[in-house]
């Protein structure tokens, strides 16, 4: 095995980040039971607060069934836009860190701290300093972990959770890794988590005990992958990223829909893809698609490029109505999933008829 480069990461995840924002912007939550979610029987908890979580609830449950655990939970639905204007709130925070900043979600990102420590100071005071000013400024309470690579930092974030942080220092990574249960592993799902059952494989300290031969054989790269996380190695680098891919929005139904009948449905997700456009400001959006799931969960795409880049949400709205025309599905298909994306961005430079687009003449 090469050796490992020499890192100091932190790892920052926010504390319960969408039900902590609501309980921040309504003080009436505060210190109660929030699931962010819709109380349908389609809906699933997108994020649930510390006191919700006591009674078992936890993120990607059936909505009713946390409402069956704790009855007197309040549901708030999720309101995407202002979450992510606080995760661009926390960038630019953390920008002031270091620019090494890979962000995983809204709420958790990688740092490389390795060029910015100074002598005298450690990668441990410098995620306590990020902590207190998060909580200074947005009023959000964040844990962290610190260690020599990404997986190892990634697992240290959630050891003091909530509003902590944990250390692990290169020389005792072996020994924080050997007892914990091989389901810490990222990737690692109760599925693979039964083939190495099967295995005689429970800890990570077990996997040690596998040859890498015998793991590759079995799983193949990510055999190989296993056998180095096991020994704390990751040599992953903290890649900064660009531009999204895509900016989109998607909603399952209450009841499942005719394709004529989703028109409004269309209008409000466009609505929420242009507000997250304007807040990202990733450059000019090319393409639109229409993503549609039918009553038996096949999915279907449909996306249109027009002469001109849209520049508003009725704009989207009328290109993606347009698209429903390109479905080839029987008139008695129903649907219970719509979704509205954009794409293909460019700088606004590269589109030399764009400035027409903003002019108020016709």
């Amino acid at each position: 095995m090469n050796e490992q480069p020499s890192r100091r990461i932190i790892h920052v995840d926010m504390d319960a980040f969408y039900a902590s924002v609501e309980q921040r912007d309504n003080p009436d939550l505060c210190n109660q039971p929030v699931i962010v979610a819709k109380r349908s029987r389609r809906a699933v908890v997108t994020a649930a607060s510390y006191e919700a979580r006591k009674y078992g609830i936890h993120s990607a449950m059936p909505a009713m069934r946390a409402a069956a655990l704790c009855p007197h939970a309040v549901f708030v639905p999720p309101d995407f836009v202002r979450y992510k204007a606080v995760s661009n709130q926390l960038q630019a925070i953390l920008s002031r860190f270091t620019s090494v900043i890979q962000p995983l979600s809204l709420d958790e990102a990688y740092l490389d701290v390795s060029a910015v420590i100074t002598p005298g100071d450690t990668a441990n005071a410098l995620a306590r300093r990020i902590r207190s000013t998060i909580a200074i400024e947005t009023g959000l309470a964040a844990s962290a972990g610190i260690g020599p690579n990404k997986f190892v930092a990634k697992i240290a974030s959630d050891w003091r959770k909530p509003n902590g942080q944990y250390v692990v220092p290169p020389a005792r990574v072996n020994r924080f890794l050997a007892p914990l249960p091989v389901g810490k592993i990222p990737g690692v799902g109760p599925a693979m988590q039964a083939k190495l059952a099967d295995m005689g494989v429970a800890t990570i300290s077990d996997l040690r005990t596998i040859e890498r031969n015998s793991l590759v054989k079995r799983f193949g790269q990510w055999g190989a992958r296993l056998y180095k996380l096991a020994r704390g190695y990751d040599d992953r680098p903290v890649e900064s990223r660009g531009a999204p891919a895509q900016i989109s929005a998607e909603d399952t139904l209450a009841k499942d829909l005719y394709l004529q009948d989703i028109a409004p449905l269309i209008s409000r997700l466009s609505e929420k893809v242009w507000q997250r456009y304007c807040t990202q400001n990733p450059g000019l959006a090319r393409t639109v698609t229409l993503k549609l799931k039918t009553t038996n969960f096949k999915i279907v795409t449909r996306a249109y490029t027009p002469t001109a880049p849209p520049h508003s949400a009725d704009e989207i709205t009328a290109i993606a109505c347009g698209l429903r025309q390109r479905i080839d599905y029987p008139d008695h298909t129903r649907y219970r999933l719509v979704g509205i994306g954009i794409s293909g961005f460019i700088e606004a430079d590269a589109q030399p008829h764009q400035q027409c687009l903003f002019d108020d003449t016709s």
